[in-house]
């Protein structure tokens, strides 16, 4: 397999170096060989597609198969309309495969240093690799992000990240809070719903926008293509009106329309959850609406509306970081909230030659942005 780690030689012509080998950083690197230019691809894990391969088994991507493939190899229809977590990971190891590209596997690089007009990497084993370029596609799901809630340490229950979550199969019987909804959120618990739990609460901070995954065979991931450039007031109406629509209203249930545009949360960084289970869920009272979480008192979870309940487990669906402060925070690229100031084929002003992918959480399909982001890097890399 073409994850097997290579030798890292030196060359007279330093390579571009990848850090990361998701498929953000397979992209890069593909596009890159093919213009000629020598990538070199660094990844911490054992294989390509780690994260994909830590995913819960009932994920599918929430994009089509046609807009999701990455430069120089479409995804086999064989998988399907919505890519199954398991052959996402297939396909992303024949496409290291196809392209040969060059991954250095168990290799993880902690600090980025400017040397004049090279890039030093310092990686595992005291390594300092020097590169002509450097492109950071470690990932925007990379730390779970568990709050740091009252009580949470002592609590003695079961508490896990979203990130451990892998089938219903643990909680069957069982009480289960989930908290948080996000994508990852609404489809955890309906999966507990549908997999034996005996009961399923989930947590509700700020109300999303839900959408249909696809209607009338028109997917929501065109919908997001064909909007992204529109005014905000005009996508917050239009959206609004699909709801309508398109979205039974869960009033009832605790989930009333957000207040805020969809155009308007996802600038702030909220993108739409796409319905999977979680509409019907709900309305047949299988997965209940109860307020977001406090804090952790005397073995209960203290809710904000004052509610405390007793779950035998609570899965927290919070989010991911993403944790760039080691590796270039002390470059002055990042943002207050640990965002890259640019991505694509921008470069920060005080860093020439470094390049971030996939490090923004777009409506139009992250696959599809990451695909754009590799050619564009790469043509200008190759400049």
């Amino acid at each position: 397999m073409a994850t097997t780690p290579l030798p890292l030689s030196p060359q007279t012509a330093h390579p571009v170096y990848v850090i990361g080998a998701g498929p953000g950083g397979l992209a890069v690197a593909a596009a890159l060989r093919a213009r000629g230019v020598r990538a070199v691809v660094l990844e911490k894990s054992d294989a390509v597609g780690a994260s994909w391969r830590a995913h819960y088994d009932r994920l599918r991507l929430h994009t089509t198969r046609r807009l999701s493939a990455l430069p120089g190899l479409r995804i086999p229809r064989s998988s399907g309309r919505w890519v199954a977590r398991a052959d996402v990971v297939r396909y992303l190891e024949k496409y290291a495969e196809k392209h040969e590209l060059e991954i250095v596997t168990g290799v993880e690089v902690f600090r980025v240093e400017r040397a004049g007009a090279d890039w030093v990497l310092h990686a595992t084993g005291g390594r300092r690799l020097t590169g002509r370029a450097v492109v950071v596609a470690t990932g925007y799901n990379h730390t779970p992000r568990l709050p740091d809630w009252p009580g949470r340490d002592a609590y003695k229950g079961r508490l896990d990240h979203a990130r451990t979550y892998r089938n219903p199969e643990p909680y069957t019987g069982k009480d289960v809070l989930v908290v948080g909804i996000g994508n990852t959120g609404a489809e955890i618990a309906a999966d507990l719903a549908d997999g034996g739990a005996a009961r399923v609460r989930l947590a509700v901070r700020t109300v999303p926008h839900i959408v249909k995954r696809t209607t009338a065979g028109w997917p929501a991931q065109r919908s997001g293509i064909l909007v992204r450039r529109l005014p905000t007031g005009l996508v917050d109406r239009l959206g609004a009106l699909a709801a309508r629509v398109g979205t039974p209203d869960l009033s009832a249930y605790g989930l009333p329309r957000p207040d805020k545009g969809l155009a308007t949360r996802q600038r702030e960084g909220a993108i739409p959850v796409q319905d999977v289970g979680l509409i019907d869920a709900v309305r047949a009272g299988k997965v209940e609406i109860v307020a977001a979480v406090e804090g952790f008192e005397d073995g209960e979870v203290v809710l904000a509306d004052g509610t405390r309940i007793t779950p035998d487990a609570v899965i927290a669906a919070t989010g991911y970081r993403r944790a760039l402060e080691p590796l270039v925070g002390h470059l002055d690229v990042l943002d207050g909230r640990g965002h890259p100031v640019v991505h694509g084929a921008r470069c920060p002003r005080e860093a020439p030659g470094l390049y971030f992918t996939g490090f923004t959480n777009p409506i139009s399909g992250m696959f599809r942005e990451l695909a754009i982001d590799a050619e564009k890097i790469a043509r200008r890399i190759a400049r």
